[in-house]
Parts: structure tokens; sequence; C-alpha cells
């Protein structure tokens, strides 16, 4: 090819992106949304199992190693976390969309010598995702507190002004203990176009906090040294 016509080929041009108000708009109607929903209400029920099977087996297997008991028991937390933290994973993948690297080393195609058990345990007591996994897990709970409070003051607000028309024919709306008087249709409408505002407000800031969560599982549940597979060395034919 003509090096002219090289110089004269226009660039690619870059994907496009969409406006503000117009992403504004759209978080109603994005799936993403409402799987951010989900993952922030089950933040405080998942975490608060999360945080009593963590305390209660740690505190009983610290307790009784001196017996011996405590290991198995120590063992079984241990091995609870990494599939607790195993889930929280592929929530935060599936109902995030985030970018998680994996929590070990992927499997190598070709067949690897056995690893003995304490091996094993050595590697499992190494990989930084164990440790950051059961801290995740730990925090779960008082950030799960206070994502649920924020969640459900956001949607009761909204759903109250939103709902304002409707229960105008009652005269009164209430929401937590504080009384709304409504004594006209303008009114009401007016709180139905101040509720409807406060949804996409709402939706916006549950999002930004979805974030919040998507960026700490990116962080803590993975780890990027395992993110491409150990490559095999190429076979000698010297």
């Amino acid at each position: 090819m003509d090096p002219e016509t090289l110089e004269e080929a226009p660039a690619a041009a870059p994907a496009p992106r969409r406006r503000p108000f117009i992403q504004f708009l759209r978080a109603p109607i994005e799936a993403r949304s409402y799987t951010n929903l989900l993952f922030l209400a089950l933040a405080f029920p998942l975490g608060l199992a999360y945080f009593i099977f963590l305390t209660v087996g740690l505190a009983l297997g610290v307790g009784l190693t001196l017996i011996w008991i405590g290991l198995p028991i120590l063992a079984l937390v241990f091995a609870g976390s990494w599939g607790m933290t195993a889930l929280e994973r592929q929530l935060a993948i599936h109902l995030l969309g985030a970018a998680v690297p994996p929590m070990s080393p992927m499997t190598a195609t070709a067949p690897s010598a056995p690893r003995g058990f304490w091996r094993t345990v050595g590697d499992f007591l190494g990989n930084p995702v164990t440790w950051k996994g059961m801290g995740y897990l730990l925090i779960k709970l008082p950030l799960g507190v206070i994502t649920f409070a924020v969640t459900i003051f956001l949607l009761s607000l909204s759903a109250a002004f939103l709902l304002a028309p409707f229960a105008y024919p009652l005269g009164l709306l209430e929401l937590d203990g504080v009384v709304f008087a409504i004594d006209g249709p303008w009114s009401a409408l007016l709180s139905g176009v101040i509720g409807l505002l406060l949804v996409f407000l709402s939706l916006h800031a549950l999002n930004g906090l979805a974030w919040i969560w998507r960026t700490l599982a990116s962080a803590m549940l993975g780890s990027e040294r395992f993110a491409a597979p150990a490559l095999p060395a190429p076979a000698s034919f010297s």
C-alpha cells in the first residue's frame, strides 16, 4: 500500500460514550441496577452469618488448641472461610460485574507430581487470598449494616413520595413517624414528581455503594499474581 494512502487513512473512531444525562436516565431500566440492589440486600444477612461462624469457630478453635480438639475446629473454620470467600467472589462477579482475579494458581494442563499434605497446608496458609478473604468476611457485617440502613432509607423515602398521589384520598402519608400533609391534588402531584426524582437519585447512590463493594471484592477476593497460568518450561531437544 502507498505510504501516502496510509497517512490519509483515518484513525479508528473511539467507542461512543454515553452522555451523563442519558446515563442518568437509564438507571431504572438497566439490569445492573437491580443486580446491585440484590447484592446490597444480601450483604447484611450474609455478613451476620459469616461473622458468627468465624468468631465462634476461631474462639473455640484457639481456646481448645491445648487439648488438640481445637485443631480440627480451626481446620473446619479455614475450610469454611475459603468456601465463603469463593461464594462472595461469585456473587461479586455475577451481581456486581466485578473483575476479580483467581483465588489460587490456575491449574496447568500437564499432569504434575502429587503434593504432600504439609506442602498443601503451607501453600494454603501462604496464599494471601486466605487471609484477605477472611478479612473481607469479617468486615462484611459492619459494612453490611451500613449498606442495609442506607438501602432501606433511600428506597423507603423514594417509595413514600412516589406513592403520595395514590395516598391523596387518605390525606396523610406517614413515614417513620413524620407525617406529610397532602392538602390538595397539586401537592400530591408535586410529591409524586419528587418521588420520581428520588428514585433516580437513589438508584445512582446505591450503584455508587455497589461500586465500593465491587472495588473491595476485586482487591480482597483474589490475587493478581494468579491471573495468568504458569506456562510449562519448553522441552529441550539437545
